[in-house]
């Protein structure tokens, strides 16, 4: 025979005990919406050198590999953001908490 231990109270997890599954999938979107964020900086940051560098050294395709850097970059922003205000929409039509606000 099994045993069954509770998780969250052996290692302090208030997920299990006071929090429900919905709030754990809230801090894991609200971790991948910061992840989306830092990814995005990174490939604008990376496509604007690629263009700077490119236009300096009069290179046509590594401008226009840094351009299609930051067009990726600002799309999937945007791809990002909108299905969250979807789900938010869904979210009030439906009178149903997808996504908790921190602390609730």
């Amino acid at each position: 025979m099994l045993t069954q231990i509770n998780i969250g109270e052996k290692f302090g997890s208030p997920f299990g005990q006071t929090q429900t599954i919905g709030n754990l999938i809230s801090v894991v979107l609200q971790a991948a919406f910061a992840l989306a964020g830092v990814i995005f900086i990174f490939l604008l940051v990376f496509g604007g050198i690629s263009m700077i560098a490119g236009a300096g050294n009069q290179n046509p395709e590594q401008t226009g590999k840094g351009r299609q850097a930051v067009t990726s970059a600002v799309i999937g922003l945007v791809v990002v953001f909108a299905a969250y205000w979807i789900v938010r929409l869904i979210e009030e039509i439906l009178g149903v908490r997808f996504i908790t606000e921190p602390g609730i």
